[in-house]
């Protein structure tokens, strides 16, 4: 029987809210630089950008992250296994079988992107193939197809590109003050002034925003896919132990950045610490793995 995706309208309507975010974010710092330089190009600039980048988010951010992270498809002579347990999930979720890819890390891991169950994609790392047996790969994929079922991983494959957009802009403004000459400031008169604290706030605030929205989409999705996942396997102690071979697991992964890290299932960056506190959760890409574990092992299936 197919799963009944309930949260897939409202990650589609947090999709167009987190592309109206960023537009509005953009707009506001173009129309900030262009009072502080007194050209209204920039702002002209900062609305083609806006608009073009949240565009290409939705139609291109799967590409976009297959490139950043190396990954290449994954023959189905090659890994077997793989393509039937994925094949498996797909009926049971009621799901088209997403494109498989493989990145070439030691490291156990995965992700799933794409703007929709018909152009999604399922990557997993030659790491995780080595390191997990039937039930427990069968628990990570049916995690990944999760995000696609629940349309998550949409959400969180725009924030990706956007946030990093919001990233560069800011660099560029904040460094372009430095070339501006004290003759400049001195002739701007208080309003000026007003508008150039003004434009150094928001260079550095949109940024940091930016990347709380993405960390808190990040955690919140991981919850609902783990136990959408355990749904689609009917056995949470397959996910579980998964999760704790991750989180034993300090392998490095070349191929992770900071843009990318909140794909994929466990944080790429490892050294993780055992007990974090409320402050520090805030900052991190995904909820503490042990929580993860706790939670799928007091499911009651």
């Amino acid at each position: 029987m197919a799963t009944t995706w309930t949260h897939r309208d409202s990650n589609i309507r947090k999709t167009w809210l987190l592309m109206t975010i960023f537009f509005l974010i953009v707009m506001t710092l173009g129309w900030v630089f262009s009072q502080i330089y007194g050209n209204p190009a920039i702002f002209l600039f900062a609305f083609i950008l806006s608009f073009v980048m949240s565009i290409a988010s939705y139609w291109y951010s799967d590409k976009i992250v297959i490139a950043a992270t190396g990954a290449r498809p994954l023959p189905d002579a090659e890994a077997p296994e793989v393509h039937n347990i994925v094949e498996n999930l797909a009926i049971t979720a009621g799901l088209p079988k997403p494109r498989i890819y493989i990145v070439s890390s030691p490291q156990p891991n995965a992700f799933a992107t794409g703007r929709n169950p018909e152009h999604a994609v399922v990557a997993v790392t030659s790491g995780i193939l080595k390191m997990m047996n039937r039930s427990e790969l069968e628990g990570v994929l049916a995690h990944e197809m999760s995000h696609i079922g629940n349309r998550d991983m949409l959400v969180s494959t725009v924030v990706v590109v956007l946030v990093g957009v919001i990233q560069l802009l800011s660099d560029i403004f904040i460094r372009s003050l430095w070339f501006r000459g004290s003759g400049d400031r001195d002739r701007g008169g208080q309003a000026q002034v007003i508008l150039l604290v003004v434009g150094v706030v928001l260079a550095i605030l949109a940024p940091i925003a930016g990347m709380l929205i993405q960390l808190a989409v990040s955690r919140k999705r991981e919850y609902l896919a783990d136990a959408s996942g355990v749904l689609l396997t009917r056995y949470p102690e397959g996910l579980a132990s998964a999760l704790e071979k991750l989180a034993n697991d300090n392998t490095p992964m070349t191929q992770a950045s900071h843009a990318t890290a909140h794909l994929w299932l466990d944080d790429p960056y490892q050294g993780k610490k055992k007990t974090v506190g409320w402050f520090a959760k805030l900052f991190m890409t995904h909820p503490p793995i042990e929580d993860r574990i706790k939670k799928l092992r007091e499911m009651g299936i």
